[in-house]
């Protein structure tokens, strides 16, 4: 059984779901505090050739809420369509809009403003359109002490799991120890996203966009080929 644990990111870049095609399951965390400077409520798309963010508002609540307890801000009724406009506006005319767009839509008005509910369905839709076979799991649903921290909790969710193979982002490398996790019967590996670009209009290749970026101008069997090909594990 191979396993990746990450946050819930709001339309993540393909490292995210090069991860999550790597793995048998992919557990997104929803008992998480939220981090206010992440990637779990925004994300990079290109406008005019250059990187712009688009962001979803969340309701002002206690810092020591999790995400799941999160929601989105009242506004997000009215704001919404702005979204929509600016994808739009930056993507009509890449080759794959018409396919793509409708999907980027549905994530988009999904009608629930629990922040977690609302990341998790966007991601599991674009799973669905890549074609990603990975099992989606909350962490919250596993049986294990969740007051545990960092390498503690995600080795408890490897054993709960019964995952032998634990697979992190590259980054990952400064804050977990191999021989930690040899020693609980699992293998720590690492995946880095390897240098690979495509044609974005006619400007320069602006990299680690938003999955939206990736679809509007690659066709699904590109793409597969950057989720089981483009990368490098440790």
């Amino acid at each position: 059984m191979k396993i990746a644990i990450m946050q819930p990111y709001f339309f993540p870049y393909i490292g995210y779901f090069q991860l999550m095609n790597a793995v048998d399951e992919f557990v997104v965390y929803d008992n998480i505090k939220f981090s206010k400077k992440g990637w779990i409520n925004r994300n990079r798309i290109l406008v005019n050739g250059k990187d712009s963010y688009i962001t979803i508002p969340i309701q002002k609540d206690s810092d020591f809420l999790d995400v799941r307890e999160r929601h989105l801000a009242e506004i997000w009724g009215a704001k919404y369509k702005t979204m929509l406009n600016r994808i739009i506006s930056a993507y009509r005319k890449a080759p794959f809009f018409d396919c793509v767009f409708p999907i980027v839509e549905k994530c988009i008005i999904f009608d629930d403003n629990n922040l977690f509910n609302f990341i998790f369905n966007s991601l599991s839709l674009i799973k669905d359109y890549l074609e990603i076979k990975t099992h989606l799991l909350k962490s919250s649903l596993i049986l294990i002490n969740h007051d545990l921290k960092a390498e503690n909790k995600v080795i408890a969710i490897c054993k709960s799991r019964n995952a032998s193979f634990y697979l992190n982002p590259i980054g990952g490398v400064k804050l977990y120890c191999k021989d930690r996790f040899k020693e609980q019967g699992i293998d720590l590996h690492f995946i880095k996203t390897n240098d690979f670009s495509y044609t974005q209009f006619n400007n320069d290749f602006v990299p680690f966009l938003s999955i939206i970026d990736v679809m509007m101008f690659n066709s699904k069997d590109e793409i597969t080929e950057y989720l089981y090909s483009s990368y490098t594990i440790v």
